[in-house]
């Protein structure tokens, strides 16, 4: 990870968790984690399947220039993308496993400004995993960025975290770039679609209790 923020999230969900697979979004005490509170979000999936934006903090509602709560989450993606984000999302939720994604923020004619995003299931109350807190940080703050909104971001790679062996300093590890299309993931769990599929990266490291 190279965000601040998205370690930060990451090592609070982990702590939350415990010895779990996946915490309950009951436990989650916004004043612990205010000072990023701006960068994070919370999906949702609905009874009819879309996943959307339950909250979402004001810095990435400024980033888009709109308020993001009850939009879809694939609604921030490049048209051909859609499809592929919202299955990722719903991985998250049934494999119970974190990914980070690192995307470009697409802003009119500026340049492309590299924005990383952290996916981390919950529980909700009734206990059935349909939720991810989340974060979703531009990595460089460019001049522009105050007054030029994000029309849409462009996936350019993802990393599945392997929550029994991720460790949160091995951040400098490189994407493994997306294909052109990607086949909708199998039901083998979203690790091993991603070894075969889309070539992408579970991170592995020696994880410290």
């Amino acid at each position: 990870m190279r965000s601040k923020t998205a370690i930060e999230i990451y090592a609070y969900w982990d702590e939350l968790r415990g010895h779990r697979d996946v915490p309950a979004r009951g436990q989650i005490e916004p004043g612990h984690i205010r000072n990023i509170l701006p960068d994070l979000f919370i999906l949702e999936k609905t009874p009819r399947g879309d996943i959307r934006f339950r909250l979402a903090g004001t810095r990435i509602c400024s980033l888009f220039a709109r308020e993001l709560r009850g939009s879809t989450f694939d609604a921030l993606w490049l048209a051909d993308q859609t499809g592929r984000l919202a299955r990722i999302a719903e991985d998250v939720m049934t494999q119970k496993t974190p990914v980070v994604l690192s995307a470009s923020s697409l802003a009119g004619t500026a340049d492309r400004l590299p924005t990383e995003i952290i996916l981390l299931p919950l529980r909700s109350p009734d206990g059935v995993v349909d939720r991810i807190i989340g974060a979703l940080v531009p990595l460089s703050r460019p001049l522009w960025l105050e007054a030029t909104p994000v029309n849409y971001l462009d996936l350019g790679g993802i990393r599945v975290l392997d929550i029994e062996k991720t460790n949160l300093f091995l951040h400098n590890r490189p994407d493994k770039p997306l294909p052109a299309t990607a086949p909708h993931l199998a039901d083998h769990g979203i690790a091993g679609a991603i070894r075969r599929v889309l070539h992408l990266r579970v991170f592995e490291g020696g994880r410290q209790d």
